[in-house]
């Protein structure tokens, strides 16, 4: 008897390439029959905090509130290595302005969010954080170039697109991140659930280990896949998204993608953006 494996990700390029061979039936899951819900990223947070899927993407902020619930699988990451979130803006602005400024941000439990956290932690606006404005993160590029927020802190596919809109970097937190830390930046990982039992567990981790590989090995098919999900991008723009977020970091964390992790997490808790000290558990 097959057993439902719910699973949630994003509908971009880089999950929809990482869970291609999972999607299409190109592995052989055994007992287990999976079921894809796409949604954005901020909201399969918040259905994680309330349990719903067996697996599911999720920014490295929203585990370290998942941590009863969730166990954090060793694939699946989106580690920005050297880029990351960015903030635009209609008019060129410096990072000083952005503590007076009104910025769309994608959600609260986004990576992107907490980064920026750490790069103001006096806050946003005059009564701390009230310049910051949740915004569906499809919609923030038009928001801030119809002048709607002074500034937009973007993730996904805007990272490449933004300029076209006439927008202007503000601050790559990806960048920042890496000089302040020589550390990539560990923005979104998969999560597993603790109650499967360890058997199950072990095999979702050999599964989608093996999904990342298969698109890695026939990226070509992939690709193509993936290029469904892919909004104002060409084939060139697509494959060069999808490269920075489904590579090696995305197999394997390794040593130097987990010490990303822990320290985030570790300086997130000193600035008190996160309540709790995390103790960062992999599954092995």
């Amino acid at each position: 008897m097959q057993k439902l494996i719910t699973v949630g990700h994003s509908p971009d390029p880089d999950d929809a390439f990482m869970f291609y061979a999972l999607a299409h039936d190109k592995l052989d899951t055994g007992n287990l029959r999976f079921r894809h819900e796409l949604q954005d990223i901020e909201t399969l947070n918040r259905r994680a905090l309330r349990g719903e899927l067996d697996v599911t993407a999720v920014s490295i902020h929203a585990y370290a509130h998942l941590l009863d619930k969730y166990a954090l699988l060793p694939s699946g990451c989106s580690m920005g290595d050297k880029y990351g979130p960015m903030v635009v803006a209609k008019n060129p602005l410096s990072v000083a302005y952005l503590r007076r400024a009104t910025i769309a941000i994608p959600g609260t439990l986004t990576t992107a969010y907490l980064t920026l956290r750490l790069l103001l932690p006096d806050g946003f606006g005059p009564d701390g954080d009230d310049g910051l404005f949740v915004v569906p993160f499809d919609r923030i590029l038009p928001a801030v170039a119809e002048g709607r927020y002074d500034a937009g802190l973007i993730i996904h596919e805007g990272q490449l697109t933004f300029q076209s809109q006439g927008l202007h970097l503000v601050v790559d937190l990806g960048v920042w991140w890496q000089e302040r830390t020589g550390l990539p930046l560990p923005l979104g990982g998969n999560v597993v659930r603790r109650d499967l039992g360890q058997e199950t567990i072990h095999q979702i981790s050999r599964l989608l280990k093996e999904s990342i590989q298969y698109g890695l090995d026939h990226r070509d098919d992939a690709l193509a896949y993936a290029l469904h999900y892919a909004r104002d991008m060409d084939n060139s723009l697509a494959d060069r998204f999808v490269g920075m977020y489904v590579n090696d970091w995305t197999l394997d964390y390794g040593p130097r993608g987990r010490e990303a992790v822990r320290r985030l997490l570790e300086e997130a808790h000193r600035a008190g953006v996160i309540p709790s000290p995390v103790a960062v558990e992999f599954v092995e």
